[in-house]
């Protein structure tokens, strides 16, 4: 965790509602760098260690609200949002509500919203760590919403990693957020389905986590490239085509047919290469999926 600031005359006060590790690791944050922090949990319970640290635990949601203008939540979804909030409407006058909760865009537009129906004015955000990375240097967060909140709020958000302002539409910071966690679970399950693949021969996942790692790393030389044919329409086949791509997830999923192990992420990576070819990029660079990819059928 970042050392607690020398300059402490922002101590700006926030509200944090929901106190899972995520939360719990933001009050103490905010705690650390001299802010008041007051805060409310369904299981009142897991507040006492960040109360023990300093937080004020407030009885109600209504109290949590009317604390502070500033009301960060670290929630399961939106719908947990509606649950908790709903039970103290008439608190919300004012308030800015900064939703470090994962949903959908669409979704955030719709809280955005009900909240503006109710005197209260929505940020979202999507935090890029997990808890025991929030206030390192490696933590960064999307945001999205009014830019004059958010601009207000910067210096005491900034605590829980850098932030990334996107712009005025709510959705932005959840779309941004969720692209990052597609890459991000896919190649976890990309790990997890070469890691059988291999142990269907008896190799155990230790052996083959260096060769895992070192592929991890090298996924990046790949992007630039795949960035700039994208962004001008043209996929050169120079090196690696679809049509040899393709045979080599074919390769893939054949192997692990034989290897008796789950089919559905070759077969889906498969699929792309076979819609590509249909659609005659067949001699074309392997970005050129992104064309159908962006074409839902």
């Amino acid at each position: 965790m970042n050392a607690p600031s020398a300059d402490r005359q922002d101590r700006t006060p926030v509200t944090v509602i929901g106190l899972g590790p995520m939360g719990q690791a933001m009050v103490r944050t905010f705690l650390d760098h001299g802010h008041p922090t007051t805060v409310w949990n369904r299981s009142a319970g897991r507040a006492d260690d960040v109360v023990a640290r300093g937080a004020v635990r407030a009885p109600t949601v209504a109290d949590a609200l009317a604390a502070n203008e500033l009301v960060v939540l670290s929630l399961t979804d939106y719908q947990a949002m509606y649950d908790i909030l709903g039970t103290a409407e008439r608190s919300l006058g004012g308030r800015v509500i900064v939703n470090l909760s994962s949903d959908t865009p669409e979704r955030s537009r719709t809280a955005a919203r009900w909240l503006a129906e109710r005197g209260a004015r929505l940020v979202v955000g999507g935090v890029m760590v997990p808890a025991e990375l929030v206030g390192t240097e490696q933590a960064y967060v999307f945001y999205s919403g009014p830019r004059a909140d958010f601009a207000t709020h910067e210096p005491v958000l900034r605590l829980v990693g850098r932030p990334d302002y996107l712009g005025e539409d709510h959705g932005l910071a959840q779309l941004f957020y969720q692209a990052q966690l597609d890459i991000f679970l896919t190649v976890l399950s990309a790990y997890l389905h070469a890691t059988a693949l291999v142990g269907s021969a008896g190799v155990d996942a230790a052996r083959f986590l260096p060769y895992a790692k070192e592929n991890v790393d090298t996924l990046s030389y790949f992007l630039d490239e795949a960035a700039r044919a994208i962004g001008e329409g043209k996929y050169p086949g120079d090196e690696a085509t679809v049509r040899m791509m393709g045979a080599t997830a074919d390769h893939i999923l054949e192997t692990s047919r034989d290897a008796g192990i789950d089919l559905d992420l070759p077969a889906a990576v498969k699929a792309h290469y076979d819609r590509a070819i249909a659609a005659g990029h067949g001699t074309d660079g392997w970005p050129s999926l992104f064309e159908v990819i962006t074409r839902r059928e």
